[in-house]
């Protein structure tokens, strides 16, 4: 079984791809973004969610301090954790073991403990270049030879991220985690701005490396997507300049070929480079698109980064109305009576990739639903019914900031509709045509999940460990001046 990461790398290779000025936005304007007072059973519910998902993660991580990718329970509902593991799955761990700790689930002890076990196995970890390849095995943590080497940049920014929370968050630890991360120049894998040949030379990050036959994957191009978090990482580092944000596409320019939507906007200067201010338009909300319509593309990276904030006049418009558009979705256009879509563990085993169609660039964008077995019999149009509506409770969360009460709403409607809580936290994913559950729960999925509780209870403390240093220092001012094209017509 390929590890999650694995998935999401090939699923965005060959973005490539910018924004327009300002329509206030409605949405979420009655109170910044995050500013909640949570009653006292808001609160408990919330940590009841932690505590199972922490639990999840007990069980899937051994003696060597490396999460499993997943587990899998079997037809006696007993629950087995898979043989590999990525690097964004240890960030994952390491992301959520500070969250744990935040939320009071386990003590300093227990906290520096499990992820100095994680930090001794990386150093001890096959690397190439000062990055960490795409799959290992949990047990000891060598190398699997069941895939193909790669060095993926995405999975190597999000454990880059992950390292530098530990340092900034655990003391105790800088020294062992500044070990880790120093060897990680995200250079490696940029491909600086050549203006005679924006092409090959876009100013961009490119998605991986094969070390077997030394070959690059496509660039990541689009900005609103989570390889964003390799230019917070390489930008504050010093590694790439702050003009490579510029270099990012707000929506995809004509020359690259078909998109869902002919783009409206306006050309403005960007940190001294001309950048077309784009936007899509659905159900009267201007927005950003993301590559393909999932939640965790546009709403991964504000899990740790207060974009909202630092920008008010681009992510903290354009934030909340993806978040709306996906709700919307799934209760007033698919009339499902619940909505979240975003890459999981399907109901029937294996994994997919669920989106908005709407929402994306790419002319095929993931979608809300599965093709029904009597559908797929008769040919598997995607256009007609029946369709099956498969929600992942992970996209409530990522949008718990921006729509508390309906993320809340949300999650207490398909506890109570469905077999999608239990003692392992939240399953990956339900069909909410047929009732079927998942039985598997991601590493990574359980991880957003942590820390969107870990931040909405304990004061941003996951936010407050990534950004703290050149973080902020120098993301703030990059992204504080750009206004961004979304709004709400309504």
């Amino acid at each position: 079984m390929f590890c999650r990461g694995q998935i999401l790398v090939r699923t965005f290779l060959g973005l490539i791809l910018m924004i327009t000025p300002n329509v206030q936005s409605s949405v979420g304007a009655d109170k910044p973004a995050g500013v909640r007072a949570w009653t006292a059973a808001e609160r408990d519910e919330l940590l009841g969610y932690a505590r199972a998902t922490w639990h999840s993660f007990e069980s899937m991580t051994g003696p060597s301090g490396l999460p499993a990718d997943m587990l899998n329970a079997d037809d006696l509902g007993n629950w087995k954790p898979s043989k590999n593991t990525s690097p964004t799955d240890i960030a994952s761990y390491l992301w959520a073991t500070l969250s744990a700790r935040s939320l009071g689930l386990i003590n300093d002890h227990e906290a520096d403990a499990r992820i100095e076990a994680t930090l001794a196995s990386l150093a001890r970890m096959e690397r190439d270049h000062g990055f960490y390849h795409n799959l290992y095995e949990v047990q000891r943590g060598s190398r699997s030879t069941t895939a193909r080497p790669f060095l993926s940049s995405v999975d190597n920014g999000w454990l880059a991220a992950s390292l530098m929370m530990v340092r900034n968050a655990r003391p105790m630890l800088r020294d062992r985690a500044d070990a880790l991360l120093d060897p990680m120049n995200f250079r490696f894998f940029y491909a600086p701005f050549d203006p005679a040949d924006p092409v090959s030379r876009p100013g961009q990050f490119q998605g991986g490396w094969y070390p077997d036959d030394r070959s690059w994957t496509a660039f990541y191009g689009m900005l609103n997507t989570e390889p964003r978090i390799i230019s917070y990482v390489a930008i504050a580092r010093g590694q790439v300049p702050a003009e490579h944000y510029a270099r990012l596409f707000r929506t995809l320019p004509a020359d690259r070929g078909r998109q869902m939507q002919d783009p409206q906007g306006e050309t403005r200067t960007v940190h001294g480079v001309p950048v077309f201010e784009g936007h899509y338009s659905y159900r009267n909300l201007d927005f950003v698109p993301s590559w393909a319509g999932s939640m965790f593309e546009a709403l991964m990276v504000p899990l740790f980064v207060p974009e909202e904030t630092w920008g008010p006049r681009s992510w903290g418009v354009n934030h909340p109305i993806y978040a709306r558009i996906q709700i919307e979705q799934g209760l007033e256009v698919m009339r499902y009576g619940y909505w979240g879509f975003s890459p999981s563990a399907t109901p029937e085993g294996g994994y997919q990739t669920y989106g908005v169609k709407a929402l994306g660039t790419d002319i095929n964008s993931y979608r809300t639903f599965e093709i029904s077995s009597e559908s797929k019999a008769k040919g598997g149009r995607e256009d007609g019914p029946p369709r099956e509506g498969v929600v992942t409770p992970h996209a409530s969360f990522l949008a718990l900031r921006y729509a508390p009460d309906e993320a809340l709403a949300n999650l207490r409607a398909l506890v109570k509709a469905f077999p999608i809580f239990g003692p392992q936290g939240f399953h990956d994913s339900v069909n909410v045509t047929t009732g079927q559950a998942s039985r598997s729960v991601l590493s990574l999925d359980q991880g957003m999940i942590l820390v969107a509780i870990a931040n909405a209870l304990a004061d941003d403390a996951i936010r407050k460990a990534f950004v703290e240093g050149p973080i902020e220092a120098a993301i703030r001012p990059l992204i504080a001046t750009e206004e961004f094209s979304a709004g709400s017509h309504r």
